[in-house]
């Protein structure tokens, strides 16, 4: 045991540096070793219960075994094990005390939280219904997040908003919390993440305060989260959850969420919570393809910035990125920050000279369906005509399931648009990635072939 207990201390050590301080405090520190026993070498590590196992071992466990492996020297494993109090504080380590950069503090949105028990996490005053551009790609969605601040827990409860990265979900939920507060004079509104609203659970959890926990989020005229996409496979989190949405919802308070994906398609989420995010409305928010969009974006941005480029830059930049924009910010940031740098003149070969890896980047993610397609076809061995052909045998069956299931992750394509591609209907698309999903969990074979595609499609 004492042997085990120095091995752990050591680990623990490397996990101090590579993790950062409040992931390390959350679910490391209180981590005990334990006595060896029949689980075949694996180092044994006792938890509080078993949320904090299942947390452990979906989201910790490799970091935790190549930090062992530093230590040992060799290959090695662990196993978690609940019901393990943490050891007495003067035993368990410290984190190291370590220089970060500190941002000013964003200004408070006006209204609040609901009540000083749990932190808040406050939303940005800048993101709001103004400055959010409305397009094609976006209409509905921007529709119905207006509707909900004017008829809020009526209109459409939840709301349920999903798309790729960048898009502006973000900047939408919290639109959506500023104009509901300026609406309220006493407003108890909650924007957090789904990680946020996890680490909140999990410490709740550990100083027994749930009462507390509960009683503020149950008792919210709004609550928006972000990235629920993550609840999926956390047992506790979602069961807490699921009563939380009851509770709102039957008191017709409102619930906003956003995500990457629809609900349907988030895997590992129970069918229970997958039917109450389908009782509202759900939207999908997609990329800005069409180009004065993008240039209407660029020319709200950069009045942010107090800064004027001519329309011949702002175009060219919005020819050239067209994925998403966030983007297309970070790109205007850059020109910003070299004007204001060398207070020089800004000319179409200056942007290309220092926009030339985003652009790069940018055409190298253009990926179509067609080119995921035969390059899917080329690697099972099959003709690129089988992709969009009726029939169904298993070794033509497959391949074209990884295709809509890469093309879905890959491109950013909606599910009606990737369900033509294959002619098939954006419902066999869904089923489609589910079932990759599923089959990748059980068949080493299938995730390494979608892994090595997914490398070999980006490069």
């Amino acid at each position: 045991m004492a042997e085990q207990a120095k091995i752990w201390s050591k680990t623990q050590q490397i996990l101090m540096r590579r993790l950062d301080v409040d992931s390390y405090e959350r679910y490391i520190r209180d981590i005990v070793p334990l006595p060896a026993g029949e689980t075949g070498g694996k180092l044994r590590l006792g938890v509080m219960n078993e949320f904090v196992e299942g947390w452990l071992d979906a989201n910790y466990r490799d970091i935790i075994q190549e930090a062992l492996t530093e230590v040992t020297g060799e290959p090695n494993q662990v196993c978690f094990e609940s019901g393990h109090e943490a050891p007495p504080e003067e035993v368990a380590p410290k984190p190291m005390k370590r220089a970060i950069a500190v941002e000013p503090e964003p200004k408070k949105a006006k209204g609040g939280h609901a009540d000083d028990e749990l932190p808040s996490y406050d939303y940005r005053p800048d993101f709001t219904f103004d400055t959010f551009v409305e397009g094609s790609n976006n209409r509905i969605c921007f529709a119905a997040a207006q509707a909900v601040c004017k008829k809020p827990g009526r209109a459409y409860n939840p709301l349920f908003i999903h798309g790729g990265s960048g898009l502006g979900k973000t900047h939408l939920l919290q639109a959506i919390a500023n104009d509901f507060c300026e609406r309220r004079k006493r407003p108890k509104v909650q924007y957090v993440t789904s990680e946020e609203f996890l680490n909140l659970y999990v410490e709740a959890l550990q100083n027994k305060t749930l009462p507390s926990f509960r009683r503020h989020f149950r008792s919210l005229d709004m609550l928006l989260i972000d990235d629920v996409q993550f609840f999926a496979g956390k047992v506790g989190l979602t069961e807490e959850f699921f009563h939380t949405f009851n509770t709102l919802h039957n008191a017709h308070k409102q619930i906003v969420m956003a995500c990457d994906r629809p609900p349907r398609e988030i895997a590992g989420l129970e069918e229970r919570l997958v039917s109450r995010f389908e009782w509202g409305l759900s939207s999908e928010m997609l990329p800005p393809e069409d180009l004065a969009v993008r240039i209407a974006i660029l020319h709200k941005k950069q009045a942010q910035y107090d800064e004027q480029f001519s329309d011949e830059i702002l175009v060219f930049v919005a020819e050239r990125i067209r994925t998403n924009i966030r983007s297309l910010e970070s790109a205007l940031k850059k020109l910003v920050m070299h004007r204001s740098a060398f207070r020089c003149e800004m000319t179409l070969e200056l942007v290309a000279e220092l926009l030339a890896d985003k652009f790069d980047s940018m055409n190298a993610r253009q990926l179509t369906i067609e080119s995921i397609q035969k390059r899917v076809a080329e690697h099972f061995d099959i003709r690129v005509g089988d992709m969009t052909s009726k029939k169904r045998p298993a070794n033509i069956a497959v391949p074209r399931m990884v295709a809509m299931y890469l093309s879905r992750e890959m491109t950013g394509k909606s599910l009606p648009a990737i369900g033509e591609a294959f002619n098939r209907n954006h419902a066999t698309v869904i089923n489609a990635v589910k079932t990759i999903e599923r089959k990748m969990k059980a068949d080493e074979n299938l995730r390494g072939s979608v892994g090595l595609l997914t490398r070999q499609l980006r490069a």
